[in-house]
């Protein structure tokens, strides 16, 4: 099947290696490489069988084969049905914080191809660009297999302005599926997820890249930018110091909401750390500073849920519902409920509707904010 992947077109832009030759020059010495991954459902595992047989894995096995020497440490920051948005809020809780030598970002399917996922991508890479431990990028973009459809075009502007590599599914598996060399099938049970095989040849594809560069290692590479001091940003660059509000690091006030003081089983066990209610004009406010104001709370498949009206700075400013018209499972949502505001402090309520007979409560579970 392989035989039927474009691998040289695979790799969209090359970028700057440096940083990475620098990682393989330290891992052929011996030293301890983390490698860690942060992105969507793919790049947590969704479909594989076990979590050694996702792309993610199969990639930070080809590490640990080809420098036996090395101590390396796998850190798998992916969330199933999560953007470039809540990426850039907590990337440094769930990634940063464990110093990654090496980082692959995934947000193609899950991000849309506009301005807004253009601006808050470029924020999550730049973060991790700029973190102290200086670790090499390579943004890998994934693909819906039945329309070829993902966010490539906007992501490849960013990787071309910080001169960083990407490398493509759309660009190398999709052509073979969509020419019907590869079926459908055989790699996806639903167009997007891979399942064992899939995620074999999506790891095959990084892997072509990794392969070309160490063979390329001990060729000089100087760094991208003078003092390793990025560009100026090719958006508003609002995300790259995004922030997230929840229970463990915000004092809200309530009247009929509580605390969720549950412990949370990792970062993929996502409906904690909130605020909740089942009552009818409950009120949850929390002061949050930036520009951009988004609210992030549980949608459920099943069951009568509520909607709440959102406040800030005590004006109406949207109306969110719980309900979610799927199913496959209930849903992290995020939703971006006011922009370009004054650069404060700002007043967030979350009021419940007067509704009766509920199933599920209003589970609040952050607010992130830009700017």
């Amino acid at each position: 099947m392989r035989e039927y992947i474009d691998y040289q077109k695979s790799i969209c832009n090359r970028g700057n290696l440096y940083r990475i030759k620098q990682v393989m020059k330290r891992a052929a010495a011996g030293e301890d490489i983390t490698v860690g991954f942060i992105g969507g459902s793919i790049t947590q595992g969704s479909l594989a069988t076990n979590s050694t047989n996702c792309y993610a894995y199969k990639t930070f096995e080809w590490w640990k084969e080809n420098f036996k020497d090395a101590n390396f440490t796998y850190i798998n920051a992916g969330i199933g049905g999560t953007t470039s948005h809540f990426g850039s809020a907590r990337v440094e809780d769930d990634l940063l914080k464990f110093n990654p030598d090496f980082v692959i970002v995934e947000f193609s399917v899950n991000d849309d191809p506009n301005e807004f996922f253009l601006e808050t991508y470029e924020g999550l890479v730049r973060h991790i660009y700029n973190h102290k431990n200086k670790p090499a990028l390579l943004l890998v973009s994934n693909v819906f297999y039945d329309t070829g459809a993902n966010a490539q075009g906007q992501h490849s502007k960013v990787a071309r302005a910080l001169e960083l590599p990407l490398v493509s599914m759309e660009s190398s598996i999709y052509p073979a599926v969509r020419d019907g060399k590869i079926k459908n099938r055989d790699i996806t049970p639903d167009d997007l997820h891979p399942n064992d095989l899939g995620h074999e040849l999506v790891a095959s594809v990084i892997q072509y890249f990794l392969d070309r560069t160490m063979q390329e290692m001990l060729i000089g590479e100087k760094p991208s930018f003078e003092a390793d001091v990025l560009p100026v940003a090719i958006t508003k660059n609002r995300y790259e110091a995004a922030r997230r509000y929840n229970n463990k690091n915000t004092d809200a006030a309530w009247d009929g909401f509580e605390v969720d003081d549950e412990p949370q089983a990792g970062i993929t066990d996502c409906f904690k750390n909130g605020w909740k209610s089942k009552q009818s004009e409950a009120c949850l406010s929390l002061e949050v500073t930036g520009t951009e104001i988004a609210v992030q709370y549980r949608k459920y498949v099943s069951g009568k849920s509520p909607k709440a009206k959102i406040l800030v700075d005590g004006t109406e400013v949207a109306i969110i519902d719980a309900a979610f018209d799927e199913t496959w499972g209930d849903k992290l949502e995020l939703t971006p409920v006011a922009s370009n505001l004054k650069a404060k402090n700002h007043k967030v309520q979350i009021v419940t509707c007067e509704e009766s007979n509920l199933d599920n409560p209003m589970y609040i579970v952050s607010i992130i904010t830009a700017g």
